[in-house]
């Protein structure tokens, strides 16, 4: 049987950490719902959370990130607003699209861009800064809810992932994205953060 361990155990994020490296994919909780984690600098790792997911290999996959330090790391170039809101309303419910750094050694599908995240969660931020930068999209389906407990998410899921840390129920909205690659912010994605509150923060 699938593990579902404590997120706030030691162990558990040991573990998560190891089934990480080894190219599985983890159940996490994140600030907003249950997300499906993978390295994406593992060979192999996205291609398991696409499969898991049921997700259509087109769709790029954003990025979570431990801090600032992180995200522009993986962008070639953060223009000032990206860079204005990530010191705002990161660690927050924001999803920020920027033009990816080139040469980087991951499996990403998308067209030169990433959208990063920094959560306001302990549990992931502790994983991304052990493991690195991690690719997460929500623990559904594709086009399906997300269930609100580690335990539906075990249900859910089986053995298409290495282990759930449970972390409590995790419901609502998800991130808001903006797109931040062009001249104007764009909104790609209404969620927790309102769009005014967005503009205001990008200066």
């Amino acid at each position: 049987m699938m593990p579902v361990l404590a997120a706030d155990d030691p162990d558990g994020l040991e573990r998560a950490a190891a089934a990480l490296r080894a190219g599985d994919v983890v159940a996490v909780p994140t600030d907003t719902v249950y997300g499906l984690a993978a390295d994406p600098f593992c060979p192999g790792a996205t291609d398991r959370l696409f499969e898991a997911k049921q997700r259509p290999a087109e769709l790029a996959l954003p990025v979570l990130v431990a801090d600032l330090h992180q995200a522009t790391a993986l962008a070639a170039a953060a223009p000032d607003a990206a860079r204005s809101l990530m010191q705002r309303l990161w660690p927050g419910a924001l999803t920020i699209v920027v033009p990816q750094a080139p040469d980087l050694a991951w499996s990403l599908t998308g067209d030169g861009t990433v959208g990063l995240r920094c959560p306001a969660d302990e549990t992931v931020r502790q994983l991304c800064r052990t493991v690195g930068p991690l690719a997460v999209t929500s623990a559904n389906l594709h086009g399906a809810a997300t269930p609100e407990t580690a335990a539906g998410v075990a249900d859910l899921f089986g053995t298409a992932v290495a282990l759930v840390l449970d972390g409590g129920p995790r419901s609502g909205d998800p991130s808001t994205v903006v797109d931040c690659t062009g001249p104007d912010l764009r909104l790609v994605r209404p969620g927790r953060l309102p769009w005014d509150l967005v503009v205001e923060m990008a200066g």
